[in-house]
């Protein structure tokens, strides 16, 4: 598996909010078409931001790439943040399954 991981720091905090719903907004728009297995948006308080994509294939973690810029760039031009990034391929991967095992009666 390939992931794309983006790291932001925002200079302001608040501008950190907003720029994760327009992330949220944009970049989930690629699930589909660029056939994305996961996406993690997280935020911590001060305002760093972490994205991170995983494909099955690397062609298709380069069709995000390319189809994507134009979302950083639109916040780029709107925000002060620093943000480096890179591919790389996944060492290892745990997530557990939200299950409900409770019975509750009518």
């Amino acid at each position: 598996m390939y992931s794309k991981v983006y790291n932001l720091r925002f200079v302001k905090p608040t501008d950190a909010k907003v720029a994760s719903s327009y992330f949220v907004e944009n970049l989930s728009k690629f699930i589909r078409t660029c056939n994305m297995q996961s996406i993690n948006i997280s935020m911590g308080p001060c305002g760093n931001m972490s994205i991170t994509a995983k494909f099955d294939s690397s062609s298709d973690l380069k069709t995000f790439e390319s189809k994507s810029k134009s979302i950083f760039s639109d916040v780029q031009g709107s925000f002060d943040f620093v943000q480096t990034n890179f591919s790389g391929v996944n060492i290892f991967a745990y997530e557990t399954e939200n299950t409900s095992t409770q019975i509750t009666p009518h």
